[in-house]
């Protein structure tokens, strides 16, 4: 936050300031090189979207859908769902080509508020919850590994979280190390799980029942492929980065999508083929290192099973990196609480230590509330919230700039971004019927963020950024 000196008019002086981050804002976004290629860009989509899911999911998928059959069409429906979104987002990302992803679309399409509801949740909810989640997975195949307690899990997911935390706040390069090693090794595991499980497998895949007599349903069980499926829009991030965004997302879109869907149905099918589905939901989160004990032995086993555990380390790793710059971005512009403290950059270390911190302190209060499926489903229904407005931004933009040309426009248009919509909005009837006390938590989160905003507002450099843009 910048302090108006004594003897100075603060309406021009914020007015001043705002005009001067414009214009470096501006400068920036110029001077950010255009270097990301095809495929640096389709590994972007793959690396943030394959982490836990694939391993800690097809239990709860198959419980949730009642037999192997339709397990695996949840897991195609999934699929095609984040597809649609992918391909819907990639046109927004084209005619908003802005690095920071879903928080600026919302901005630029609807206006300051829904920005920063899209920050808030984000900040409070998606973010936490994610780091949450994936910390008691990691924690609860740890606890398998060394056949310790299962309690352990959370006391092993902290501490994971906390050093993953200091190792990022002691600067990017470590972090970046961490996750560069990881994201090589994760897909070992994949591989060899799927290849093998499919070539020595001899169980019957299909129509094999889940051995649950009570199931949630297909929309529980797309919405736990979706956990899965989750992290293709951070390629949109750099949009602003790509040497030609208009033809390279879609094809990293595609093209990722389509690697990350039929590697997940190989590793499903895999599963199915060498142990019995009824097996697969009883052994839930365990179920992977134990289909990797089967094909390749003790000492086999153990090495896969410590190459998941390497993925989903990763993937938290990438998480704790990225997820304080939402806060931080907001902070930046005086839009939480504590401003000034989360959007200090460490002077030594270059990095948002109290932003991180503030994400951290959260996700350990979600870890002793909530196990990590519930809180994947949260995270998952939190951000679809938005995902829909941005899906529909595809029609408001088209009839707001009908008069301009397009560089990339959606496929089979409107029927793409309609099945975007309309597979998201099943998502989020589905999880509020089937969880509606979680939901109704995070509807509550969000709507706060509202008499939040309008304080904030009160303040003097939001009320100049305000005067400017009326200007």
């Amino acid at each position: 936050m910048y302090k108006c000196p004594r003897g100075t008019n603060k309406r021009d002086f914020f007015r001043r300031k705002l005009w001067e981050d414009y214009t470096l804002q501006q400068n920036t976004e110029a001077l950010l090189k255009k270097d990301i290629g095809l495929i640096v860009a389709m590994s972007i989509v793959i690396g943030s979207v394959i982490g836990s899911g694939i391993f800690m999911k097809p239990g709860k998928v198959i419980t949730a859908a009642g037999d192997s059959s339709m397990a695996l069409w949840a897991w195609i429906i999934g699929g095609i769902i984040t597809l649609a979104s992918g391909l819907t987002i990639v046109e927004l990302s084209v005619q908003i080509p802005k690095t920071g992803g879903l928080y600026v679309y919302l901005e630029e399409v609807y206006g300051k508020v829904w920005g920063y509801l899209c920050g808030w949740v984000q900040t409070l909810i998606y973010g936490p919850a994610v780091i949450a989640a994936l910390g008691l997975f990691f924690g609860s195949l740890v606890a398998y590994f060394f056949d310790l307690p299962a309690t352990w899990k959370i006391w092993i997911g902290l501490s994971t979280i906390a050093f993953l935390a200091l190792v990022n706040s002691l600067g990017t390069k470590y972090g970046g190390f961490v996750q560069s090693v990881s994201t090589a090794g994760k897909l070992i595991p994949i591989a060899a799980i799927a290849v093998f499980g499919i070539w020595k497998g001899n169980g019957q895949i299909l129509g094999m029942a889940s051995g649950v007599t009570e199931r949630s349903g297909m929309g529980a069980a797309i919405l736990a492929t979706l956990w899965a499926y989750d992290g293709w829009a951070l390629v949109g991030f750099v949009a602003g980065e790509m040497k030609n965004p208009a033809k390279i997302l879609p094809r990293a879109i595609i093209i990722g999508l389509s690697v990350v869907t039929v590697a997940y149905l190989s590793v499903n099918l895999a599963m199915m083929h060498v142990l019995p589905a009824a097996d697969i939901a009883k052994l839930g989160e365990n179920a992977a290192g134990t289909v990797a004990t089967n094909l390749f032995g003790g000492i086999g086993g153990k090495i896969i099973s410590v190459g998941i555990m390497v993925s989903i380390f990763g993937c938290l790793n990438g998480k704790i990196l990225t997820f304080p710059r939402v806060p931080l971005a907001m902070a930046e512009r005086g839009q939480l609480p504590l401003s000034g403290l989360l959007s200090k950059v460490h002077a030594g270390f270059g990095t948002p230590i109290f932003a991180t911190l503030s994400q951290v302190i959260l996700a350990v209060i979600m870890i002793f509330v909530g196990d990590p499926d519930r809180l994947s489903d949260i995270a998952i229904f939190a951000i679809y919230l938005f995902y829909i407005q941005a899906f529909a931004a595809v029609f408001i933009l088209r009839k707001r700039n009908r008069s301009l040309s397009r560089s990339y426009s959606v496929p089979a248009y409107p029927l793409i971004p309609l099945v975007a919509i309309l597979g998201s909005g099943f998502i989020i009837v589905s999880t509020i019927m089937n969880n509606p006390l979680d939901t109704l938590m995070a509807l509550a989160i969000t709507v706060v963020g509202l008499p939040m905003y309008w304080y904030l507002n009160r303040n003097p450099l939001m009320a100049a950024d305000k005067n400017l843009s009326a200007d």
